[in-house]
């Protein structure tokens, strides 16, 4: 477990959160990950810290409502959301492509689960995921 800090493109929203980067991240296929590209890592309640934007950040909800999807205002980067219901309570999913200092060889080696969120068959990879 180590602390990393990270940012949403203009630097207004700033974070820093315990990851583990030896376990793995997802990668999932339903509306909104595909649409922004989202590319979590897991980070427990206890282990995210926001540490300036709260005022810059927007909330977005839909379908269930339960999963917190939070982006920035000014630049629109969606830096990190909040799952509600998850099998570990409440989580974060850090959006690795935030972290600061983090090397392209280190992301590269980061791995990988593919989910089926698109159909609700979040155990299982879905049929084409190299896109994702």
């Amino acid at each position: 477990m180590q602390t990393y800090q990270g940012s949403c493109h203009c630097g207004a929203v700033r974070f820093e959160a315990d990851l583990d980067l030896g376990q793995p991240s997802y990668r999932c296929n339903c509306s909104i990950c595909r649409r922004t590209r989202f590319w979590p890592a897991v980070a427990r309640a206890e282990g995210f810290r926001l540490l300036s934007g709260e005022a810059d950040l927007v909330q977005y909800l839909f379908n269930t409502r339960k999963n917190q999807h939070w982006f920035c205002r000014h630049c629109g980067v969606r830096a990190f959301g909040i799952g509600t219901e998850t099998p570990i309570g409440l989580m974060y999913g850090v959006n690795l492509g935030c972290l600061e200092g983090v090397s392209e060889e280190t992301l590269a080696q980061i791995p990988v689960v593919y989910v089926d969120g698109l159909h609700d068959n979040w155990q299982h990879a879905p049929a084409f995921f190299a896109h994702l």
